[in-house]
């Protein structure tokens, strides 16, 4: 037995191997920080800057957002304009309404006016005739002309012309008008005026004459009131400024459309003595 074996032994147990290779390795890897910092120096560390990269938008995302812009911008101009037509319309059709409003009150106004004219006119020419029948009657002053005159006036009705060929065709239509009313400005079939008269009486034969008895008073050759035919045109007033005008139907008559009292009728010259007239058959 060796002298040493009954004296205690002073090492210590030894460590699990497992947890002493753990405190190996986190001592070498101190150490090996250590060792690292010691050779870089004294040199301070410089800050660390982090840089963050942002997302990039697609090609594709782009073109859809630049799309969806330019198409709403599109609807914004279309709404835009939509509302200035609606507008550019709606003032149209107001300034539409108002000058149809203006233009039917100037016509009004007018025909008014016109009828008013012919009124007058009517008045002026009754009284000028009535003028010219006074004058007359008193310039022949005779009791027994009347007499003869009302006796031919009454048996005026019977008369028949006879007259031929184109006279014949404007007598007849003249005489079947007789009993018709006096209108101003009538030109049948059943009401007329002096002229209207005669120009569709003449028309019957195929002969345009003038509308208004001024005209027609020199549409041909001047006659003597001594030396009248039927068919003649008899006029009152002025050659060329003529009030009135009738036909000659022969036996010292003649048919007019007289006035709205009247109507058509067919009298002696002396109901009404003419102040000349003008042959165009």
């Amino acid at each position: 037995m060796s002298h040493t074996a009954h004296i205690p032994s002073h090492r210590k147990p030894r460590r699990n191997a497992s947890k002493t290779a753990l405190r190996a390795g986190v001592a070498g890897g101190v150490l090996s920080t250590i060792a690292v910092a010691g050779a870089a120096g004294p040199a301070q560390a410089e800050p660390v800057t982090q840089t963050i990269e942002m997302p990039t938008i697609t090609s594709g995302l782009s073109t859809a957002v630049a799309a969806s812009a330019q198409a709403t911008q599109q609807v914004a101009q279309d709404l835009q304009t939509q509302a200035q037509e609606d507008a550019a319309a709606a003032t149209a059709a107001k300034a539409a309404k108002k000058a149809k409003a203006e233009a039917v009150r100037k016509a009004e106004a007018k025909k008014k006016a016109e009828a008013a004219a012919k009124a007058k006119a009517e008045a002026a020419e009754r009284a000028s005739r009535s003028t010219v029948r006074t004058t007359l009657s008193a310039t022949s002053g005779s009791s027994t002309g009347t007499a003869a005159s009302t006796s031919s006036s009454s048996s005026s009705s019977s008369f028949s012309s006879n007259a031929t060929g184109s006279a014949a065709a404007v007598i007849a239509f003249a005489q079947a008008q007789v009993g018709d009313a006096y209108v101003p400005g009538g030109t049948g079939p059943n009401s007329w005026d002096c002229s209207g008269l005669v120009q569709a009486a003449f028309r019957s034969v195929n002969i345009d004459l003038p509308r208004v008895s001024q005209s027609q008073s020199t549409a041909g050759t001047q006659v003597s009131l001594s030396n009248l035919q039927p068919g003649d045109i008899l006029y009152w007033g002025g050659a060329g400024s003529a009030y009135h005008v009738g036909i000659y139907v022969g036996n010292g008559q003649f048919v007019g459309a007289q006035n709205s009292s009247t109507g058509v009728v067919q009298r002696p010259l002396s109901y009404d003595p003419p102040s000349g007239a003008v042959r165009v058959l």
